[in-house]
């Protein structure tokens, strides 16, 4: 008999060979009726897989993320053999889920092409597959038998995956007809699939290696329900009218520019003062917390980033190196802050009197991203990082990790980021290469991070195999107002860097000891946490961070004077806005300033004027009455303390 250990703790005996859908049935029929995957000791696996022995054991349905993954997955796998039976003697490369949907990356040959006017023919045809209720099948072949049906098939793209694979580890899966080299898991059968949606085509260098030839991805994405599909295509647009690339050009907060370089934002006024408002808010937070500001050049000598472990781990994906008239001197773009600060923590002897040394900089750093990889502010090729970190001594450690937390909550509430899950992100065991410093420093930052986080009652996932090359980080998942997710802060426990850089500190008993050393951002980089809160928010920014607060709004040219002075004694109360002179109808003055998304239009016309007042109008609502403009400042700065002690809070 098998025991069970279900994921509320209770045991069940199934007998040997039970599957994950035995489990479901009883616990019920609903259950077993929507399952499309299983748990088993944190693996996925099919759902009709026998269960060896005995284990922890959770059903997946489409409400998990584990069991999206497994339903798109299949999905790809019904786009394949769509293809193949449209398009004869395509060659398949791979087709994976993704956080939305699937891709498959295919070879259709000379001559031939697949555009969006295509995809209706595709989706008809893969909807006419799903319906056959064919078996996803599971079955282990060896190498040899593997390389000889892809030889009889002639695609190179699977010969080449498979040279990479070791004899007994390969498995094949098949529906209906169509074959494909995979390592699953999928669904018991194509019927789940209602709903086919094939969204874009796109190039696509095989292995993601200019130098390979370049492939045809197309990328889908299904629902077990045409509702859903819906739901999902209004999500979309929605999205497109978010897209922080359109708004940044719609509200003037950046821009890029061909002869400045690509992946290198130019920032606007308004995007500047957006920027400098956020550095402000963290800077003071920073500030209350302990932290020392610094600040560290944009270049550092090739033998920093040598000694760091930066050069070996990250040389590929930086830019030239700097070269002077000195021989056999060079400089690279500073990649990362770290280096630099554990130079800064050198500059004097420390005592255990002295730890934590808390040291942070707004850095800009640069790393050559490929140009097919570049998108708006999320992913640029030169970045400014709210970098810090912490030199604390071992017994600081948690300590210290679950304030950096209380930072970033503090963050996230302020800026109403709401939905979020911290990814505890560890070594892979599997792969030790990948990694530096010791197995049992790493056991101690990874077992840190899991109480700090335990402590704080964190909503936590675990990712084996995500965790920096110097140790182990907690990564913050946030799902923003469309159900997207975004990593945006990280903090990571790092015993390495230290080591490499022979840091210390005399202890009480007067040993020279290594610090640990803990790095921290909570937005993590300034582009990307912009480009995220633009479109989480839709460019309407929370009141005491938008670049323009209020718009003066003279009905005619005989208003102007007392239009300044309404604006002269907001801007002396530090409020940030304009006055709109232009000799335009009082209409299109609020019209332009709605789609500006300014919160507050105060409109001044001979009524106020003779009684000192502002009519007040807020974006997106309407006219809210006339007040004294000592009256509408005391609201607004209500309304700002407000916001800030709810964050606090």
């Amino acid at each position: 008999m098998l025991n069970i250990t279900l994921p509320d703790g209770s045991v069940r005996q199934f007998v040997d060979g039970a599957t994950g859908y035995d489990v479901a049935a009883a616990i019920s029929e609903g259950l077993a009726r929507n399952a499309v995957g299983v748990r088993v000791d944190g693996e996925v696996r099919d759902l009709h897989r026998p269960i060896e022995h005995d284990a922890q054991v959770a059903i997946l349905t489409w409400n998990d993320d584990d069991g999206k993954m497994a339903f798109w997955h299949s999905s790809a796998h019904v786009l394949a053999e769509a293809l193949e039976a449209l398009y004869p003697g395509v060659k398949l490369g791979i087709g994976p889920a993704i956080e939305n949907g699937f891709y498959y990356d295919i070879d259709l040959g000379e001559g031939r092409t697949i555009s969006s006017e295509d995809f209706p023919e595709i989706e008809k045809k893969m909807l006419e597959l799903a319906r056959q209720k064919s078996k996803f099948e599971r079955r282990a072949v060896s190498k040899a038998e593997a390389v000889a049906y892809f030889t009889e098939k002639a695609d190179p793209y699977k010969l080449d995956l498979l040279e990479r694979l070791d004899d007994g580890s390969i498995t094949f899966y098949q529906q209906g007809n169509f074959v494909d080299l995979c390592r699953g898991p999928h669904l018991p059968d194509t019927a789940t699939i209602k709903a086919v949606k094939l969204l874009n085509v796109a190039g696509a260098y095989w292995r993601g290696d200019e130098k390979n030839k370049q492939l045809t991805r197309i990328y889908g994405i299904t629902f077990p329900k045409a509702k859903e599909l819906t739901e999902y295509l209004e999500k979309l647009e929605e999205a497109k009218r978010r897209d922080h690339r359109k708004l940044g050009k719609e509200l003037e907060l950046f821009a890029f520019s061909e002869k400045v370089g690509a992946g290198l934002p130019l920032w606007l006024p308004k995007g500047t003062m957006l920027r400098e408002k956020l550095e402000q808010f963290l800077r003071r937070a920073q500030v209350k917390a302990g932290y020392q500001p610094v600040v560290t050049p944009h270049i550092g000598s090739k033998e920093l980033y040598v000694t760091s472990g930066h050069y070996e781990k990250y040389g590929a994906d930086s830019f030239q190196p700097i070269k002077t008239p000195n021989p056999g001197e060079e400089f690279f773009l500073k990649p990362m802050n770290c280096p630099h600060h554990c130079e800064i923590y050198k500059t004097k002897p420390r005592s255990y009197r002295d730890l934590p040394v808390r040291l942070a900089e707004f850095g800009t750093v640069y790393r050559y991203e490929q140009s097919g990889e570049l998108h708006g502010l999320t992913r640029v090729r030169g970045f400014t990082q709210d970098d810090a970190h912490i030199f604390c001594r071992p017994d600081q450690v948690k300590e210290e990790f679950t304030k950096v937390i209380d930072l970033v909550l503090y963050v996230f509430r302020a800026l109403g980021f709401q939905d979020f899950t911290a990814q505890i992100s560890l070594r892979d065991p599997e792969n030790k290469a990948k990694y530096i410093g010791s197995d049992e420093n790493w056991d101690k930052a990874e077992q840190a991070i899991i109480e700090s986080a335990a402590e704080k009652g964190l909503t936590t996932v675990t990712e084996l195999g995500e965790a920096a090359f110097y140790g182990p980080k907690l990564d913050f998942m946030v799902r923003d107002a469309l159900g997207r997710k975004w990593q945006l802060g990280t903090v990571q426990v790092d015993y390495n860097l230290p080591e490499r850089f022979d840091l210390e500190y005399v202890a009480s008993d007067n040993s020279r000891q290594r610090p640990v050393m803990i790095h921290r951002a909570p937005f993590g980089s300034l582009e990307r946490f912009v480009a995220v809160l633009i479109e989480h928010c839709a460019g309407n920014f929370p009141l005491w961070l938008s670049p323009e607060q209020f718009a003066v709004l003279p009905i005619s040219e005989k208003y102007h004077d007392y239009a300044q002075q309404v604006y002269d004694r907001l801007m002396a109360a530090e409020l940030r806005g304009t006055v709109d002179h232009r000799d335009e109808k009082i209409g299109r003055k609020i019209r332009d300033a709605e789609v500006s998304k300014v919160p507050y239009m105060l409109i001044v016309g001979e009524k106020e004027q003779e009684n000192g007042i502002v009519s007040v109008r807020k974006h997106g609502e309407g006219d809210v009455g006339s007040m004294p403009i000592d009256s509408f400042i005391k609201s607004f700065e209500t309304q700002v303390a407000a916001l800030m002690d709810g964050a606090a809070q």
